[in-house]
């Protein structure tokens, strides 16, 4: 189990008010985002994001270099407009929230140096972030889970399953092997070439095709540990087209998008279930994909355990789930020196 205890003492920076101006930065991956929450009205002030994907789109996904260099200069004009749309100036803020674990280590730096300059010149406290927290604590933004809660993270480069049992204690129980869910759903769109990421087109294309038409193998899925594996199913997509050169694209789609929803459901209900869990929370960017959701509520509500999914806005990368996250490990105790570092590969 991981357990954050950073402790403010004997740090140089004084206490903020109780009502505090909590700007979020994000730059783990090709986005940058830039967030303010605000801890009195318990709210989002703004949320704004910048996203990469025309950049990338030409090279079938994210190229570390040219994504640092966008958010060298997008990262300055998010805060910008995230002030702007909460009505602050930022003498305003109070407390700067930023990711520094884990992603593309130039994309973190960017971010985290920016955040560590203007926590400086203003002389207010800072907090590092670690990306997958944030998603799993940003359902409480819109809704309050008691805790403890089961919690799903399915993303571009995450498909892991924790037990939530409070805020700076998670207990990581199971993680992919190989490929995450969203990754292999981009490298999917890749062999059919619908662009970068394939995600959203493949749930667009699977709503006009059979889920049963086709049955891809569900790795892991009968197994007694929680781990998942992707990179099997995928490679089974690319035998079954070479074999079947008459194939209906939507049924493919559709047989390899229910594929990956039936392990993600099989395996957070039966974590819920053995530990007795009565809310599971699914996030990160394949959060937003329409059958996971569909089949995560249809399938827990049988056994009487609620589902939630944050809106889509706060499922993909965001600065919100940032800034959110800082003000909870706040009220922890935490606060970070300006030598904090990023780390691209920490596991939470």
């Amino acid at each position: 189990m991981f357990k954050e205890s950073t402790s403010r003492e004997n740090l140089p920076l004084s206490a903020p008010k109780a009502n505090l101006n909590i700007l979020g930065i994000e730059s783990s991956c090709d986005d940058a985002a830039a967030s303010i929450y605000s801890s009195g009205q318990k709210k989002l002030l703004s949320n704004v994001v910048s996203s990469q994907i025309k950049v990338h789109n030409p090279f079938g996904g994210v190229v570390p270099e040219l994504a640092s260099r966008e958010h060298f200069k997008n990262i300055p004009l998010v805060v910008d407009q995230a002030l702007q749309e909460a009505g602050l100036d930022v003498d305003d803020i109070d407390l700067i929230s930023v990711t520094h674990a884990p992603g593309l280590i130039g994309s973190l730096l960017v971010g985290l140096a920016y955040a560590k300059g203007l926590a400086f010149s203003k002389n207010i406290p800072f907090i590092g972030v670690h990306h997958i927290e944030a998603h799993m604590l940003a359902i409480h933004i819109e809704k309050k889970i008691p805790f403890p809660y089961v919690a799903l993270v399915v993303s571009g480069g995450h498909t892991h399953l924790y037990v939530i049992h409070d805020v700076g204690e998670y207990e990581l129980v199971g993680a992919t092997c190989d490929d995450a869910a969203g990754e292999v759903f981009d490298k999917v769109g890749k062999i059919f070439n619908l662009g970068f990421p394939g995600g959203p087109v493949i749930d667009r294309l699977s709503k006009k095709g059979n889920p049963k038409a086709i049955s891809f193998p569900r790795a892991f899925i009968k197994d007694e540990q929680f781990r998942f594996s992707f990179s099997g199913l995928k490679t089974a997509v690319s035998y079954y087209i070479q074999k079947n050169p008459h194939y209906n694209i939507n049924d493919v789609l559709a047989s390899f998008q229910e594929a990956v929803v039936d392990v993600l459901v099989h395996k957070a209900l039966k974590l819920a279930l053995k530990r007795n869990i009565s809310n599971v929370v699914v996030c990160g960017g394949v959060a937003c994909n329409s059958r996971l959701r569909e089949r995560m509520d249809e399938v827990l509500s049988v056994h009487k355990i609620n589902f939630s999914v944050p809106t889509p806005k706060l499922c993909a990368d965001n600065a919100a789930m940032i800034a959110y996250t800082g003000w909870e490990l706040w009220k922890k105790g935490r606060q970070d020196n300006f030598d904090l570092n990023a780390f691209p590969n920490k596991v939470l």
